[in-house]
């Protein structure tokens, strides 16, 4: 029998919770995003082409989306530390089957099933954060589950892909699964048991429940919308530095690094200012992500003359902003579907990974367009302002349902 752990929780115990947690959003961040940078290995290695090869970017993006979803609403009786767990030790089958692969159509299904577990684990370790924490840091609790994901961008990427060139792309899943098998030890060591679910909530017809909410469905386009603005720019940074700011193709992992900085810091700034108010840091978030694109792609042509740190500035604005939607949204998830909060919050990263594809496609379209490399910017921008759009709309339908209610 469980029990409910003291909530909220202080100090080290909060502290090593988060870590454990975070730990697993470290694993993810960097099994999803050193697979785009070994793109040439892989490619070489199973004798396709880099097109070709990036079709398993796709497929891991699939069992995402498939997967959050799918999980949750499967698991809905399971204790949420206990599922937890099992989602981590999945997440270690998945980059074990990937790193052993033995051909092309192997390893692309193997990076299906590593994506599966991605949205559902995020969904239950936020829903896990923000209990321990309490209302006052819930905010402040999920950012940091989160954090684990954006240092994978500033260290983790970088430290694989090196070892992925050096050694062979294989050693990089290996390397993730032994950060997934650590992250399994760390959550059930470290993360207190909860209640198991009961109610409505409990059991795979509770947790639809979620889709029943308007407010859910509003969240999630402002994140598959919204956060595409974000990636129409990163997916091309390899792009941009050399052609827009004149530097090396060595200049590219520094950008990268600049922009995981970014992404990190402004995670941790969304966190606080979601536990001040969730749409008012969403909507600051979407208003600042179009200014500064478009202000990247006005200003980013007079940087070839010397003058790229600038660039470099944008590029870590651009991170920055974008984030402010990541713990907000999960946040405001949450919120939105009290009686179903396991499958909302899980739902996120599949709608993430739906801005991922977005705002990819939408970049490479009118590049191909011959509009140039800031035409992604100029897109990104134009997709935040729809993501305003939306959180506008969101706002406007809330205050409708309260005034109705007192009625």
């Amino acid at each position: 029998m469980t029990h409910l752990p003291p909530a909220p929780l202080t100090g080290a115990r909060l502290s090593l919770a988060l870590f454990a947690m975070a730990l697993g959003g470290f694993t993810i961040g960097t099994t999803e995003f050193a697979s785009m940078g070994l793109l040439p290995q892989i490619a070489d290695g199973l004798r396709v082409s880099v097109p070709e090869a990036g079709h398993m970017i796709s497929a891991y993006a699939l069992g995402v989306v498939a997967g959050a979803p799918m999980i949750v609403v499967a698991a809905a009786r399971l204790e949420r530390k206990r599922l937890l767990v099992v989602l981590a030790a999945a997440i270690a089958l998945g980059n074990g089957l990937s790193a052993v692969a033995p051909g092309f159509a192997s390893l692309t299904a193997a990076r299906f099933v590593a994506g599966l577990p991605h949205g559902a684990y995020f969904g239950v370790a936020a829903l896990i954060a923000a209990t321990l924490a309490g209302p006052a840091r819930r905010g402040r609790a999920v950012a940091l589950v989160m954090l684990g994901l954006t240092i994978a961008t500033m260290v983790g990427v970088p430290l694989a892909t090196a070892l992925g060139q050096a050694i062979g792309w294989r050693s990089t899943y290996a390397l993730v699964v032994l950060t997934a098998l650590a992250t399994v030890v760390a959550v059930w060591r470290f993360v207190p048991p909860l209640p198991r679910p009961t109610g409505a909530g409990a059991s795979a017809r509770g947790e639809l429940r979620a889709f029943r909410h308007g407010q859910v469905w509003f969240a999630l386009g402002i994140g598959a919308i919204g956060f595409g603005g974000m990636f129409a720019v990163y997916s091309y940074i390899g792009e941009i530095v050399p052609e827009v700011f004149g530097l090396s193709m060595a200049a590219v992992p520094v950008a990268l690094a600049v922009f995981g900085i970014g992404m990190t810091v402004g995670n941790l700034v969304a966190g606080r200012l979601s536990d001040w108010n969730v749409m008012g840091t969403v909507l600051l978030g979407l208003i600042g992500m179009a200014a500064v694109l478009a202000a990247f792609a006005l200003t980013a042509p007079l940087l070839t003359g010397g003058v790229p740190v600038i660039g470099m500035i944008g590029l870590f604005l651009i991170a920055t902003i974008s984030q402010f939607l990541g713990p907000s949204l999960q946040t405001r998830l949450l919120d939105a579907s009290p009686d179903a909060p396991s499958l909302a919050a899980a739902l996120h990263h599949s709608a993430l990974n739906i801005g991922n594809a977005t705002g990819a496609w939408i970049g490479g379209g009118v590049i191909a367009a011959g509009l140039g490399y800031l035409a992604p910017a100029w897109a990104g921008a134009m997709l935040a302002v729809a993501g305003l759009v939306m959180a506008a709309a969101a706002i406007f339908a809330e205050h409708r349902a309260q005034e109705r209610a007192l009625i």
